[in-house]
């Protein structure tokens, strides 16, 4: 990469949003930033809009007034304004510049994931260093994958820490080591995801072999890296007790982890698989899990010696 691409790499990110008041993602109240850009295609994504890199249009049809004012700036005629069928919006013509998002006036229309500077990310961030004190939180980067955009990251996260605030880092890991490896200085705590144990059953659910996220977790771990391991878990794929097994015998050298979190399924991400016109495979007629399966779950990895941190119903 050019010095001129490093450059701009550190400065400017591809947001597709800051959520502030987060209890999920670490420790304390935090703000969390979803950085867009995945390697990964899981069957049950929550966040569906962070895998293309590329901004994309959402388009709420239940918040549509009919006004027209979007078919008048489009560029391309992506928005028609039918006189039987009201607004109809033909995707494949849009290049989401978002000048029909501008003159919605019922958002309707929005753009997911825009081209941020360092300085107006950190400037967000650090809004809510008061609430970071009193509860001991701070702020997490997440996605997507944060770390396909790494120079952007580690400059925030670097930034971020020199402020006294903590930090987390939300991973696949499916990543080059050096990625993670550069990070390490400025991440107070790494939420690392393993999402499957048999590697023919990761390819079938997420696209891509597990074999270099589980590898990375435990060079992560020699590095003498925080870390939490996180297990999201979808009835009918991987809620098999020969995952939950292969995942103690897995951990049990690992005497470092701060422990292995349960993340049971939800279903939030088809709603914006939707509004989004992504055409992605669905593996998932799950409903969410019940807590009497949550607490079987936990007490199966528990049995097994595992130091579970979920709070089981």
């Amino acid at each position: 990469m050019a010095p001129s691409e490093i450059e701009t790499s550190v400065r400017i990110g591809r947001v597709f949003d800051i959520q502030r008041f987060s209890i999920h993602d670490g420790p304390g109240i935090r703000t969390t930033v979803f950085l867009k850009g995945c390697p990964l295609r899981c069957l049950w994504c929550h966040n569906p809009e962070s895998i293309d890199p590329r901004p994309l249009l959402s388009f709420v049809a239940d918040k549509c007034i009919n006004c027209g004012a979007c078919a008048e700036v489009c560029p391309n005629q992506a928005h028609v304004m039918d006189e039987s069928l009201g607004h109809v919006f033909l995707r494949k013509k849009c290049d989401a510049v978002g000048a029909c998002a501008d003159v919605c006036p019922s958002k309707a229309l929005e753009i997911v994931g825009r081209a941020m500077s360092h300085e107006e990310v950190l400037e967000r961030v650090l809004r809510d260093v008061p609430f970071y004190e009193a509860s001991g939180g701070g702020v997490t980067f997440s996605g997507g994958e944060p770390l396909l955009q790494v120079d952007f990251a580690e400059a925030l996260l670097r930034d971020v820490k020199a402020a006294g605030v903590h930090t987390a880092v939300e991973t696949a890991g499916h990543v080059m080591f050096d990625r993670l490896e550069r990070v390490v200085p400025y991440t107070d705590l790494f939420l690392f995801d393993v999402k499957e144990t048999d590697d023919s059953l990761h390819q079938k659910f997420t696209g891509v072999s597990g074999d270099r996220i589980r590898e990375n977790l435990v060079k992560l771990h020699d590095t003498g890296a925080s870390i939490l391991m996180r297990m999201p878990i979808v009835p009918g794929l991987n809620d098999r007790e020969e995952h939950f097994l292969e995942v103690a015998r897995f951990v049990a050298p690992l005497t470092d982890l701060l422990g292995v979190e349960v993340m049971p399924y939800h279903s939030l991400g088809l709603s914006k698989r939707d509004r989004l016109g992504l055409d992605l495979e669905d593996g998932t007629e799950s409903s969410p899990p019940s807590n009497e399966k949550i607490v079987e779950w936990v007490s199966l990895l528990r049995g097994e010696g595992v130091n579970v941190v979920n709070e089981v119903p």
